[in-house]
């Protein structure tokens, strides 16, 4: 079942697609509707719910009749205002995270480089919990407890790997990512053959960056491109200490993919990460326990 952030971006790429069919600029549509021109593009890209009121009155300036439509759009914007899974988790997730939560769990495809860490829906119960036990020093309060709820969280994001129709996930991973003794030897141990065993899988794939590879276009950052099975286009993530961006403009997908392939051509294959993922392991990790 699609997930309503994933509804709320099909229902405004819809709305997006009406509004271009009657020749009309956003900002006409926010002038007739009494909108702000900012309330238009944010329901078109899905970035806030919708009220049934807002709904009808804007198919009624696009000129849509047709009762069956009509009851689809009513019916897409109930769905989309509905609370996803991971709002149970809203004690511990930030505002600017769910939204990411929600895409990421009805994503067929995504396409991701990490600089520092592991992808998180490859990571070990144990890999996640040092992460998190390392991001939360000196916030104060109960850290274990936090540590535990995002430790949840995290499984339960997982789970999208165990769905019948389970996305296509290719990460290029900087091999400090994987050099990095993260929780200790035993925790880095577990986390490399918990990927050798994961990348089998014919929908998942790793590409180590060696160092030799020298300078590239993405030093200073991560970043995930999502698509969607059932909603045109792509969306960048990128996300900071406290923050993150959601980029949707048609020259800024372009870019991250442009980066991504040259990411993906300089990093070993798939096949050779494996080896040097079970050499790493070998040399490095065999007599911890």
């Amino acid at each position: 079942m699609d997930s309503p952030t994933v509804l709320r971006r099909r229902l405004g790429s819809e709305l997006r697609r009406l509004r271009e069919r009657t020749g009309r600029q956003a900002k006409s549509v926010a002038d007739e509707l009494g909108f702000s021109a900012t309330k238009v593009s944010r329901i078109e890209s899905g970035q806030t719910t919708l009220k049934e009121s807002d709904i009808r009155a804007m198919l009624e300036l696009y000129g849509v009749s047709d009762e069956a439509e009509l009851r689809q759009f009513i019916s897409l914007t109930r769905r989309s205002t509905q609370r996803g899974w991971w709002h149970d988790y809203a004690d511990t997730l930030p505002d600017w995270f769910q939204t990411y939560v929600g895409l990421e769990a009805d994503a067929a495809r995504i396409r991701s480089y990490e600089t520092e860490l592991i992808p998180g829906l490859f990571q070990t119960p144990e890999y996640s919990r040092a992460i998190f036990r390392a991001s939360l020093v000196g916030q104060g309060g109960d850290i274990e407890g936090a540590v535990d709820r995002r430790s949840q969280l995290r499984l339960q994001r997982q789970e999208v790997l165990h769905r019948t129709d389970p996305p296509v996930i290719h990460a290029v991973v900087n091999e400090v990512a994987l050099s990095r003794p993260v929780g200790g030897p035993g925790v880095m141990r577990d986390q490399i053959l918990h990927l050798l065993k994961l990348v089998e899988r014919p929908n998942l794939s790793v590409r180590v960056l060696p160092l030799s590879a020298g300078a590239h276009a993405a030093m200073s950052m991560s970043f995930r491109i999502l698509s969607f099975s059932d909603v045109p286009g792509h969306l960048v993530y990128v996300e900071a200490l406290t923050s993150s961006l959601y980029l949707e403009r048609e020259a800024d997908i372009a870019r991250h993919e442009f980066v991504f392939d040259r990411l993906t051509e300089m990093a070993m294959s798939p096949q050779e990460s494996a080896t040097w993922m079970a050499r790493l392991l070998k040399e490095n990790y065999r007599n911890d326990s």
